[in-house]
C-alpha cells in the first residue's frame, strides 16, 4: 500500500513550511483567516519565538504553553508542545493535520465526574440512620 502524500488546499508539506503567516491566511478557513487577520496578540509572539528557538537548538527545554486559543500554523509542524489542560500539562506532537485548529481542540479539560458513596444527610432514608 503506497502512503499517499499530505496536502493541505493542494499545497505539499514543504511548500506550507516555506510558508509566511501572511501567505498560510490566504488558503486557510474562514475563522482561522479572520483570527489571524486581527494580528497575533504579545503571548503569541512570544511561543512564535519559542518555537523558533527550539528549532533552531537555542532552547532545550520542552515548549510548554496556556494558550489554548493559539491556532496550529505550518511552522509548528514536528514539535511538541505541552499544552494546559487546567491542572496539568499535556504534551501533544503537532501534525499535518493539526493545521488549522486550535491547541485547545488537542486537549481536553474536563474529566469524567466520578462520584463516590453518598455521605449521611444526603438522601431522605439517611437521616434517619443514627451517627456514633
Amino acid at each position: 500500500m503506497v502512503k499517499k502524500e499530505f496536502t493541505y488546499k493542494g499545497k505539499t508539506l514543504p511548500e506550507l513550511q516555506s510558508m509566511t503567516i501572511n501567505d498560510f491566511m490566504k488558503i486557510a478557513t474562514a475563522r482561522v483567516r479572520r483570527t489571524l487577520k486581527k494580528g497575533l496578540n504579545e503571548q503569541q509572539k512570544r511561543l512564535l519565538e519559542k518555537i523558533r528557538k527550539f528549532k533552531s537548538g537555542k532552547l532545550k527545554k520542552p515548549i510548554k504553553t496556556q494558550l489554548r486559543d493559539m491556532i496550529v500554523i505550518p511552522e509548528m509542524i514536528g514539535i511538541t508542545i505541552h499544552i494546559h489542560r487546567g491542572k496539568e500539562f499535556m504534551p501533544i506532537l503537532i501534525t499535518e493535520e493539526m493545521l488549522g485548529h486550535y491547541l485547545g481542540e488537542f486537549t481536553y479539560n474536563r474529566q469524567r465526574v466520578e462520584h463516590s458513596a453518598p455521605g449521611i444527610g444526603a438522601t431522605k432514608s439517611s437521616a434517619a440512620v443514627s451517627v456514633k
